[in-house]
């Protein structure tokens, strides 16, 4: 149906999402509104607008929060591919580091549609799942599942990390490439390991039992650690850096997760033994001028440190820190596919998944997962794999080398 409110809507929704006061022109996207009637391609992914409480919301915040705020509060849903309806809107939501700023024509106008459609009123408060700024109790994660909840998504296994694509399942993809980073940190029985995000357990266990190695792992969960803890031989602890005692290591590992390595480089230096080793993987944005601005990653998933950091400051604070870098790999493709996998999962498993959780924070992993596989596939965003040694002094042309060569890989 092309008549009824979403034709009311569609110029409206061109000024508040694409912040031009060229509403002609017709958004990649079908929209369905309340009442049934639609606009745009009818072979588009679809937004369908619930309640004209979505529509205040974007106009309260024009762009990505108020569609954010409105998806998660289930006023607005997507029908069809997530992914598709997210690289839509993507593709014609500009690039900004300011608010959207229209004319005081663009404005009048957005309000005489808003007051027929009866969506005039107060800012609505944000979804419960939305954290206020720096309101993140202590010891805790702002995005804290059950273990049944992580076994759904994650898989079997509970690897919370990058995996090794092509594979013939997640589990698979998992495994080829925990014995992959084993190898390159050349584990041995004996060795000492500490794993930094070490999440459920998994990189920990499978060294340690595979490998034989004494895995110490780290995590500010509590429900990670007392799941953990009774899975696997690994010495899992409840806590920061601190938790990891004084002993040396021969290698250190963080998979993703938020233990931001780089910010504490010289305690990493200081932990390793001469020539041992740390292997670091990361999320990373492009360098240049960046500016700090809330988003849904750091509205939703990770406040504290959510922003991302250029590949090369990473390598910088190692640098620094003495940590010489020996080898640096991208890994966006594979962290792409991981983060569909894990979608896939989600959504497969999606009535479970929300009466684990709820129905708004498993929207928020579905948005979380679905946006960052879009940024890693389109080169928004990247994720690195950074090997390095801590140098030998008393050998310095052979401390620390690890299998193979020196060479910046893809």
């Amino acid at each position: 149906m092309q008549d009824g409110v979403a034709a009311r809507l569609a110029p409206l929704l061109g000024r508040i999402l694409l912040g031009s006061d060229q509403a002609g022109n017709a958004l990649p996207i079908q929209v369905i509104a309340w009442d049934g009637s639609s606009v745009g391609p009818s072979d588009a992914p679809a937004f369908v607008i619930r309640h004209r409480r979505a529509l205040r919301r974007l106009l309260w915040k024009p762009g990505e929060m108020g569609l954010v705020r409105a998806y998660i509060a289930g006023e607005l849903d997507i029908e069809g591919d997530v992914f598709a309806a997210l690289r839509a809107v993507q593709e014609v939501m500009r690039s900004r580091t300011e608010s959207i700023r229209l004319s005081s024509e663009a404005k009048r106008e957005i309000v005489r549609t808003a007051v027929t459609l009866g969506a005039v009123g107060p800012e609505p408060k944000p979804p419960a799942e939305e954290f206020p700024l720096g309101a993140v109790e202590d010891g805790t994660l702002p995005l804290e599942e059950s273990a049944d909840f992580a076994a759904l998504v994650l898989g079997p296994s509970m690897a919370h990390g990058c995996a090794a694509w092509p594979a013939p399942s997640l589990e698979a993809a998992q495994r080829t490439e925990y014995a992959r980073i084993c190898a390159r940190l050349n584990l041995r029985p004996g060795m000492r390991l500490l794993d930094l995000s070490c999440g459920w357990g998994a990189f920990a266990r499978y060294a340690a039992e595979e490998h034989g190695v004494e895995a110490v792992g780290l995590t500010r969960s509590a429900i990670q650690a007392a799941y953990a803890a009774q899975h696997g031989k690994a010495d899992i602890r409840l806590g920061d850096l601190d938790e990891a005692g004084g002993a040396p290591f021969d290698a250190i590992v963080c998979l993703g997760g938020q233990a931001n390595p780089d910010l504490v480089a010289g305690a990493l230096h200081d932990l390793l033994v001469d020539g041992g080793r740390l292997l670091v993987q990361q999320m990373t944005r492009r360098p240049g001028p960046h500016t700090a601005r809330r988003t849904f990653t750091t509205s939703y998933v990770f406040p504290e440190g959510g922003e991302l950091r250029s590949l090369g400051a990473i390598a910088d604070a190692f640098e620094a820190a003495d940590l010489e870098v020996r080898e640096v790999t991208a890994r966006r493709e594979d962290q792409a596919a991981t983060f569909r996998a894990w979608a896939a999962a989600l959504q497969a498993n999606w009535a479970e998944c929300a009466a684990l959780s709820s129905p708004g924070r498993a929207r928020v992993w579905l948005l979380y997962l679905a946006a960052s596989a879009l940024a890693c596939e389109s080169g928004h965003a990247g994720y690195s794999e950074l090997t390095a040694v801590r140098r030998n002094p008393e050998h310095p042309t052979t401390s620390g080398i690890l299998p193979g060569t020196a060479t910046l890989t893809r």
